[in-house]
């Protein structure tokens, strides 16, 4: 495979599935912790290696390391391997996505930007979803009528804090996730709901056809994220996807054409605490009301993820409170209305939604 992301959480957990099933690791691609990243080549040697900036590559061993977002593009175009595991984080993502199908590869897609801002024009035929609610909805899948999908969050740092108290909340206590360490963004995101918000819109294109009315996806906050999908049949009856939260699983399915031994620890039914669902409120995430409007109009997450990444790097340097962060991606969705009508608009859109958000 081609691993993009391969220091991150995602990249780790799929080099311990190759690890474990001797699986041949094409190209690595990096940010800039070289230190995992020299004993990551050092056990699977790649014939490739990039990283994001030149810095960075000098600390590389490795003969054929690049640098930057066009070497990633390069190495995608110069690899043999039928498959691209892309876990870049935002925006960024979406080219990698976009070169991997154009060559003819399958991507197995952690990176939700990608249809979040450009899923109008990304053969979804070519995507296989890591991400764990995703992946329980396909797993669930069967021949039935559906009805509705539903996906669980946990609720993120700030789910049991007064409404009010989280228009001030720091950057520290943003990311005290509940449940996991995961990167900063993506911490952010489960805060403000984005991150849910955004799989929903993922869902909508990886699954729209399945549906044969109109499409149902809703969002529920269980916090002990056991549960990561649901699928409500015509028949009355819902199935819900149970598993440990170890995205070793999901990405299992990806790398292998079979699965014939535990790929994570199983669920003891008898320890689980009791299952409790409870709704996403707008008081506290207020970002959840974009649900209904982009289900409507979907290609319009290309704004929602402009401005919610412009405003995660004004909260992160102190710029904004963590209530402004909402404000602006709402605010965001009322002065752009049109949606991209082209791949080259959506990088024109994106640029523009960024300066304006920066302006605000």
């Amino acid at each position: 495979m081609v691993l993009l992301g391969s220091t991150g959480s995602i990249g780790t957990a799929a080099l311990d599935i190759a690890r474990r099933f001797h699986l041949p690791v094409e190209t690595l691609v990096a940010g800039r912790n070289t230190a995992l990243l020299n004993r990551q080549i050092a056990e699977f040697r790649p014939k490739r290696v990039v990283v994001a900036t030149r810095e960075a590559a000098k600390r590389v061993d490795h003969p054929h390391t690049q640098y930057g977002p066009e070497a990633i593009l390069e190495a995608i175009e110069a690899s043999s391997s039928p498959l691209v595991l892309n876990a870049l984080v935002g925006f960024a993502g979406l080219k990698p996505t976009l070169t991997a199908i154009a060559c003819g590869k399958r991507v197995a897609l952690a990176n939700k930007e990608s249809l979040v801002a450009a899923g109008a024009f990304v053969d979804c035929s070519a995507i296989l979803p890591v991400d764990s609610e995703h992946f329980g909805l396909w797993y669930l899948l069967a021949q039935r009528p559906i009805d509705q999908m539903t996906l669980t969050a946990s609720g993120g740092a700030l789910r049991d804090c007064a409404p009010a108290a989280i228009e001030q909340a720091t950057l520290e206590a943003v990311l005290e996730h509940p449940n996991w360490s995961m990167g900063q963004k993506i911490t952010i995101d489960s805060a403000t709901m984005a991150n849910k918000l955004f799989e929903v819109l993922e869902a909508y294109w990886l699954f729209k056809e399945r549906f044969s009315g109109p499409v149902l996806i809703d969002g529920v906050i269980e916090r002990s994220s056991i549960v990561h999908a649901l699928i409500a049949f015509k028949d009355g009856s819902t199935t819900a996807q149970l598993a440990r939260a170890d995205m070793r699983l999901p990405i299992a399915y990806t790398l292998l054409e079979r699965i014939e031994a535990p790929i994570a620890p199983p669920c003891d039914l008898t320890a689980l605490a009791p299952l409790k669902f409870e709704p996403i409120c707008t008081d506290r995430y207020p970002l959840w009301a974009l649900k209904e409007p982009l289900l409507q109009n979907p290609a319009l997450g290309a704004v929602v993820n402009a401005a919610n990444e412009a405003a995660i790097e004004q909260f992160s340097q102190g710029a904004i409170p963590f209530g402004q962060i909402a404000r602006c991606v709402l605010a965001a969705t009322e002065r752009f209305t049109t949606p991209p009508e082209s791949l080259e608009t959506i990088f024109e859109l994106d640029r523009e939604v960024r300066a304006w958000c920066q302006k605000r």
